[in-house]
């Protein structure tokens, strides 16, 4: 599989270009009509707030720092007789926490719009930031225009930015089959990645509701039907669907990655359940306009906005919902070297949102419930694998198990049982015969085995930015289209 790289520079808004000067003129129009009615302001930029720049300084140094104290308190536990209690305890708190998360009822999902409130139903804007998917564009602009909504109140704009491929051709077919579409094509300098494209579009689009799809994304007629009614608490500000793998029965690489969707997929039900974090995926999230606009759009100087985006809006006191059924399917890498470089991304992004925003999650904005949730899952996925390797090497020197032994045995037994669940669930939703404890015992433990590449990942990105500059730029998957699936 290749890749190709995809720059994000923390610069401002660019100019966007379209794709030819007739459809340049007829954007232009629109954009004229919206500002005439005080829909838009005069100046694009000026209808998201600003953003607090300061947050993004120094992630190098407090990488560093974070480096310094988990090492430096991993050997530290080793030299003092009460190390392994310091442990224990927090093993003990974290328990505590899972069994709420393992044990609560997951929130029944709403039905689905009734045609009899058509005339009610909320406008929708449907963004998909699109970089050379000659493979796959075609595909996914047919199955959104086709989704089981009245096409006078939803639209779909595609952002090409700056394709070298036949993209923009396909695009500009589709453009005279499908009236719902829009299409901008981006200059060659434009900046600020994926997130600078849907900031970009954002002013023009329409929609209370903001969809956001990647050019891959299958979805089913009925999922708009199914994801607004979930819009109907005020203090939802976003909705993820449930990701699933198009190409999982590929090679053993692409049903970990089956099983992982089901992992997530189980922990989502069931943290949202609690109270706690509903995270945003990237592909298939929903967001109110409002919500978005109160947050600031979306953040150029990161490089996974969806991780980005979760953290801003729970601190604005946002909640995040999960819709597990239908999900949205999208291609699985399939090379170890892609999932090295995806997998390094979403840690690295991850990863930052807590050096970004750490002074603000500890003033406890988001309330204990989730800043506790918040913290656990911390300390499982990014503070664990960190300090597997002085903990390695300390256990070594002395010849005893590693201090870290009862936070790896909970984070294991969790992650078996919700991959397990989450598989059972997965099957069950899609009312598919087999569905018994043999059938998902084998992927779960797969699934197991194949998570552990999260170990390197983690323990290889928290030191690597710790040393080297921001760098906001990252390789971009290359998506092969219905031959891969």
């Amino acid at each position: 599989m290749q890749e190709s790289s995809w720059s994000q520079n923390s610069d401002s808004l660019s100019e966007f270009s379209l794709e030819n000067p007739e459809l340049a003129q007829e954007e232009q129009g629109i954009a004229e009509d919206l500002r005439n009615q005080g829909i838009l302001p005069s100046e694009p930029n000026s209808l998201l707030p600003s953003f607090p720049h300061h947050l993004y300084r120094g992630r190098r140094g407090k990488a560093a720092v974070a480096l310094t104290i988990i090492w430096g308190g991993t050997i530290s536990l080793h030299l003092v007789s009460w190390g392994a209690w310091v442990i224990w305890g927090l093993t003990g708190l974290l328990w505590i926490q899972a069994f709420r998360v393992l044990l609560a009822r997951p929130k029944p999902t709403p039905p689905p719009l009734n045609e009899a409130t058509q005339e009610n139903w909320p406008y929708i804007s449907l963004l998909v930031a699109a970089k050379n998917e000659e493979a796959v564009i075609g595909d996914l602009v047919k199955t959104i225009a086709s989704l089981d909504y009245p096409t006078n109140r939803y639209e779909l704009w595609v952002i090409d930015d700056y394709s070298v491929d036949k993209t923009p051709e396909i695009l500009a077919q589709l453009k005279s089959v499908y009236p719902q579409l829009r299409v901008f094509r981006r200059e060659a300098n434009a900046v600020g990645g994926k997130s600078g494209a849907l900031n970009q579009v954002l002013p023009l689009t329409k929609g209370e509701i903001l969809g956001v799809f990647d050019a891959d994304a299958i979805v089913t007629p009925d999922l708009l039907r199914r994801v607004l009614p979930l819009f109907e608490r005020e203090e939802v500000g976003a909705v993820q669907v449930r990701k699933a793998i198009a190409n999982a029965s590929l090679n053993f690489w692409t049903r970990g990655q089956e099983s992982e969707m089901a992992l997530d997929s189980f922990f989502q039900q069931q943290r949202t359940a609690i109270g706690g974090i509903g995270e945003l995926r990237g592909n298939g999230q929903f967001v109110r306009r409002s919500a978005l606009d109160s947050c600031g759009g979306w953040n150029e100087e990161t490089i996974t906005d969806d991780l980005d985006l979760t953290i801003r809006l729970h601190l604005d006191q946002w909640d995040i919902e999960f819709l597990a059924f239908p999900p949205v399917s999208e291609e699985g890498v399939t090379t170890t070297k892609a999932l090295w470089h995806q997998r390094n991304r979403w840690a690295e992004g991850g990863y930052q949102r807590y050096l970004d925003y750490w002074r603000l999650i500890f003033r406890n904005l988001m309330g204990t419930g989730k800043t506790w949730d918040l913290f656990g899952f911390c300390v499982t996925q990014y503070l664990l694998p960190t300090a597997a390797i002085p903990d390695a090497l300390m256990s070594i020197l002395f010849r005893r198990l590693p201090i870290t032994t009862p936070l790896t045995v909970m984070t294991i037994t969790l992650s078996l049982v919700g991959m397990f669940v989450g598989l059972r669930r997965t099957r069950r939703d899609m009312k598919l015969a087999e569905n018994n404890v043999f059938v998902n015992l084998w992927p779960t433990l797969r699934g197991t085995f194949y998570m552990l590449h999260w170990l390197i990942v983690m323990g290889s990105v928290t030191a690597r930015i710790s040393v080297r500059p921001k760098q906001l730029k990252w390789v971009k998957t290359i998506h092969q289209g219905s031959d891969s699936a």
